[in-house]
């Protein structure tokens, strides 16, 4: 693995220019009273604003993830929208469109009635991916995932907070679907926690892991071992290889208590055989 190893990072195809205009739009969606915005009560995952943390990430995305405004987006565990609002923002209505799925049908369905009907290239389903903290009835094995998309459907993957609730054969899974679904060239940013010995031992670090029994993993509470799970390094970056990726940067994150702009760890991978 020959990836970009980083504490921040700026994708190569942003301008000063660029950069100036995509501050300026993060900020107006943050004061944008008018965008869809669920009750605080029904945000099922994760804490902080909801508006600036969807905000945050749509400049993540952008910087770091190289997304551009005519991608065809998959959102993977999307959650009450807290991405796909800011996404509204950004994709143009014309050429690009937007897919989130989720296990949790509470989410769904406040997106299909508060975004879809606004932004007509905006869709939401439910897929119904078992887990033992978000959806424990599930139909489908999280280690057999199939997605309801066809081959090269997408140019841009995100799973934000997806693979630090997962145990390491269900990245896997993920990571081989997502290689399916993914157009030559395109793009899947990815968070996780990427844990190393000299990690836990800083007192800043949060969350503060263990050992997990799973070798190689890392978890924060032994009676919710999926609420917060990290992998050694090379770990995540071997299962995107695996699927026929391309790691393309590895970008650390705050949690361990040295400077990022973002709390978790990022991993951007490719797709070979098309345009970066």
């Amino acid at each position: 693995m020959n990836a970009h190893l980083s504490h921040d990072h700026i994708h190569p195809q942003t301008s000063r220019e660029d950069n100036f205009k995509l501050e300026w739009l993060l900020q107006s969606i943050e004061r944008n009273r008018f965008l869809p915005e669920p009750d605080p009560e029904k945000v099922f995952v994760g804490d902080g604003n909801y508006r600036a943390i969807g905000a945050e990430y749509l400049g993540h995305f952008v910087r770091i993830g190289g997304l551009k405004p005519t991608d065809r987006v998959l959102d993977i565990g999307c959650g009450i929208g807290r991405m796909a609002v800011p996404l509204t923002q950004y994709l143009d209505p014309d050429t690009a469109s937007y897919e989130g799925i989720d296990p949790v049908k509470d989410g769904i369905e406040w997106c299909v009635q508060n975004i879809t009907p606004i932004y007509r290239n905006f869709r939401f389903c439910q897929v119904d991916i078992a887990h033992e903290l978000y959806n424990p009835q599930g139909a489908m094995a999280g280690d057999e995932v199939v997605l309801p998309f066809c081959h090269a459907s997408f140019d841009f993957v995100s799973l934000v907070s997806v693979a630090t609730h997962l145990p390491h054969r269900e990245i896997v899974a993920y990571a081989h679907e997502v290689s399916r679904l993914l157009a030559r060239g395109g793009r899947v940013f990815l968070t996780a926690f990427i844990v190393s010995p000299e990690d836990i031992e800083r007192a800043e670090a949060r969350p503060n892991f263990i050992p997990g029994e799973e070798q190689g993993s890392w978890i924060a509470d032994p009676v919710a071992p999926l609420g917060a799970i990290g992998f050694d390094r090379g770990m995540i970056e071997s299962a995107l290889e695996g699927a026929g990726l391309k790691v393309d940067l590895v970008s650390l994150g705050h949690w361990r208590g040295t400077s990022s702009s973002h709390y978790q760890d990022v991993i951007v991978a490719s797709k070979p055989g098309g345009p970066a």
